[in-house]
């Protein structure tokens, strides 16, 4: 018995594309990545280049930062968080110890009511606590109002990466990461929670017209 072998001139060459179909499919990449950024950038732009007279954010803009993609360890029965699982919606983020002070528990609650007011757009927005000091929350803190699963609450143990992405980490302070994992604005501690959730709720409100990111579902 032989085996048949294949000479080199029996196989057919590999053709390349001509350079107009090379040029028609770098054209059509780039529409595509810019149909995915346009949205992010009309909303920024309604806060750093359009500013109507009289109107004044209520969080402090920051040049944005973009979350690190070390993945962070979850926390009970949460897998895993990494940067890609925030992209695609806005996410309120906050970082504190597991003890959770009441600089803690007043950012809980202000970024629930922010994303609860946003009413049938409050699936474009998620809730992140990143504890700071490697501890575990206690029962307590899982099973309140302001923590629950249900309320898209993320909790994860921070690493040295993720804080230093977030620019004047101070207690009570909540981030605003875009669609895209960049940290874009804080919203400082208030005395008053309820006139906090109103203020971050305001601008919140304003991002989401602006952008399409995660309208009709996550994307």
């Amino acid at each position: 018995m032989t085996t048949g072998t294949l000479a080199s001139s029996d196989l057919e060459p590999v053709q390349a594309l001509p350079p107009a179909a090379r040029r028609r499919g770098r054209r059509t990449l780039l529409l595509l990545a810019l149909v995915c950024v346009l949205p992010v950038i009309a909303s920024y732009a309604m806060f750093y280049l359009w500013q109507p007279e009289g109107r004044v954010n209520n969080g402090s803009l920051l040049q944005p930062v973009l979350l690190p993609e070390s993945a962070l360890s979850g926390v009970g029965a949460q897998p895993e968080l990494v940067r890609g699982e925030l992209e695609g919606r806005w996410t309120l983020l906050l970082a504190a110890p597991a003890a959770c002070d009441a600089s803690c528990a007043g950012a809980l609650y202000v970024s629930r009511q922010a994303r609860l007011a946003q009413a049938k757009e409050m699936e474009r927005v998620g809730r992140v606590w990143l504890i700071t000091d490697g501890a575990e929350p206690g029962d307590e803190q899982l099973t309140g109002s302001t923590t629950s699963l249900a309320d898209e609450l993320r909790i994860a143990h921070a690493n040295a990466d993720w804080l230093a992405s977030l620019p004047g980490l101070a207690p009570g302070a909540i981030y605003l990461v875009d669609p895209l994992g960049n940290v874009m604005m804080r919203f400082d501690e208030r005395a008053d929670s309820t006139a906090a959730a109103r203020a971050l709720t305001k601008d919140l409100q304003r991002l989401l017209k602006y952008s399409a990111l995660g309208r009709g579902g996550r994307s």
